[in-house]
């Protein structure tokens, strides 16, 4: 692609970022690993598994690295979740408003989830998302780019972006350290499920404390580029 094609962009995190997934996320943890004749945890002992791919969560979880239980346990959990759990599910107060800003601005908007592909789509959809958002990225069945930094590697060579005119927004290290990877800044954001030390350790260029700051961040992390429009 010509490099003067490639636009300027913001790639989105999913869960704890655009919307708040706590209550589908634990209730479908806590039946898989029911379902699995353990006792599972209270649902606040669960917050932690919210950003890293699932699998990872299983793990730890299970304390177990037998990949067949493992892929139980998401097996489980997936039963659950694309049934009821990815519904369980708000939507954070400002961000179609700060979304919108984006769109007006020119930038090329990309959601970026280890969370599959099938269920992101599903979701933005569902909080009605979709008009913000060129596309929509997540991970495969097959745990293809369940890793931040291999699904943003992924996003920027099939969509026209130029990583350094790009900036990704998320609220774990993992959206930190997936981007940095890539040559990407990020915009930690502190109403999702990681806090400003663990943003900040990882190396998170700007910190928002709410969605409407999102713009002014985003402009004084990529400015002063040039915006290019479709």
């Amino acid at each position: 692609m010509d490099v003067s094609a490639r636009r300027q962009a913001v790639l989105f995190d999913l869960d704890g970022t655009l919307t708040d997934p706590f209550v589908g996320i634990t209730k479908s943890l806590q039946y898989a690993v029911e379902k699995l004749g353990r006792i599972a945890p209270a649902a606040d002992d669960l917050r932690w598994c919210i950003g890293p791919p699932i699998k990872s969560a299983f793990g730890i979880l299970l304390e177990t690295d037998d990949p067949a239980l493992i892929d139980e346990g998401v097996r489980l959990y997936r039963e659950r979740y694309s049934d009821v759990g990815k519904f369980e599910n708000i939507l954070i107060d400002g961000i179609p408003e700060a979304l919108a800003e984006l769109v007006a601005d020119g930038y090329f908007l990309s959601v970026a989830t280890s969370k599959l592909k099938t269920y992101a789509g599903e979701i933005i959809d569902h909080f009605d998302l979709r008009r913000y958002f060129n596309v929509v990225h997540g991970s495969e069945l097959d745990g293809r780019n369940s890793v931040k930094g291999d699904l943003i590697a992924h996003i920027l060579a099939t969509e026209p972006i130029d990583a350094t005119r790009a900036a990704m927004i998320g609220d774990r290290s993992h959206d930190v350290v997936g981007a940095k990877l890539n040559g990407i800044e990020t915009v930690g954001v502190l109403w999702g499920y990681g806090d400003r030390k663990e943003l900040e350790d990882a190396g998170a260029a700007r910190i928002a404390g709410r969605p409407a700051e999102l713009r002014q961040l985003i402009g004084a992390l990529l400015e002063p580029t040039a915006r290019f429009t479709a």
